[in-house]
């Protein structure tokens, strides 16, 4: 299988779910984060650093639950500017 190359847009997009999740970490150690939401330490980094821009769907809710970050701020957080509201949104 040939994984197709990510565009620059999901990289940003990954960069940006990094930051999000980052700052909703806030002072809590990534060893804590990351034993809540069942992952390893390292996929946490890797996620956080944008070295993986497009994890698992469950795997970032995981991580929000872990750090009390509803998916809908999630969502806004991580949606380049201008786009619409998640109601709107097709």
């Amino acid at each position: 299988m040939v994984r197709v190359p990510l565009t620059d847009e999901e990289r940003e997009r990954g960069e940006r779910l990094g930051q999000a999740l980052r700052t909703a970490r806030a002072g809590r150690s990534m060893v804590e984060v990351a034993g809540e939401a069942g992952i390893s330490v390292e996929t946490l980094r890797k996620i956080e650093t944008g070295r993986i821009p497009t994890p698992a769907f469950f795997t970032v809710a995981a991580i929000a639950d872990a750090v009390g970050l509803p998916l809908e701020e999630l969502r806004a957080a991580v949606a380049p500017a201008g786009s619409p509201p998640l109601s709107q949104a097709s």
